[in-house]
């Protein structure tokens, strides 16, 4: 038993003696991964403006939201600029903290209704008929082999999983920061440390 504790201590001090200037790379891995959902869905809103305000006000087939001019454009361009700012790692706990406002209506507004799942179970009976006859319907009227060569057809749940996913990541970015060596928070610390 000594041995195994020995082995773990020595294994423990040398990822904490690593990660001491390693641990920028945690950070830097979620906020590179943020850019391209947030840039993707602030410039759509962007270049879709007008119905975008009309998705954010409509009760019946949008979100029913108040103020949908104002709030469509608060949304858009946070999601933007918040793109930007992850990926050079600036104002990142505070950029984290719309964008977590963001993610929650998101949650609550659009995914909430449709349970966890992002993309809904092949294996469930009616999602699997579904397919099966989506597949038989495109073998007989498309170029199935085309049509399904970069990947399988899903049916999409459109759940809340990964609006509780990138809520969470922008969580752990509000405590941890844009990273060590790798943003330009640290850098911005290092220059004016009393301050920041």
């Amino acid at each position: 038993m000594n041995i195994i504790v020995q082995w773990y201590c020595k294994i423990h001090n040398v990822f904490a003696v690593y990660a001491l200037n390693l641990n920028g790379l945690a950070p830097l891995a979620l906020r590179l991964y943020l850019v391209p959902v947030f840039w993707m869905a602030g410039t759509q809103k962007i270049a879709g403006m007008e119905s975008t305000i009309q998705w954010f006000g409509n009760p019946d087939w949008g979100l029913g939201l108040p103020w949908p001019s104002l709030m469509a454009h608060l949304a858009a361009y946070t999601e933007a600029v918040g793109a930007l700012l992850l990926l050079i790692g600036l104002a990142t706990r505070w950029i984290s903290i719309p964008l977590m406002v963001t993610m929650l209506v998101a949650v609550f507004a659009v995914h909430w209704d449709n349970g966890w799942a992002a993309i809904a179970d092949s294996n469930a009976e009616d999602v699997a008929v579904r397919l099966g006859v989506a597949r038989d319907i495109l073998r007989e009227h498309g170029n199935y082999a085309w049509l399904s060569e970069k990947g399988n057809f899903v049916i999409l749940n459109n759940g809340i999983e990964f609006g509780v996913t990138y809520l969470l990541m922008l969580f752990s970015l509000l405590f941890t920061g844009g990273g060590r060596y790798t943003s330009v928070d640290y850098f911005l610390s290092r220059l004016w440390p009393k301050k920041l």
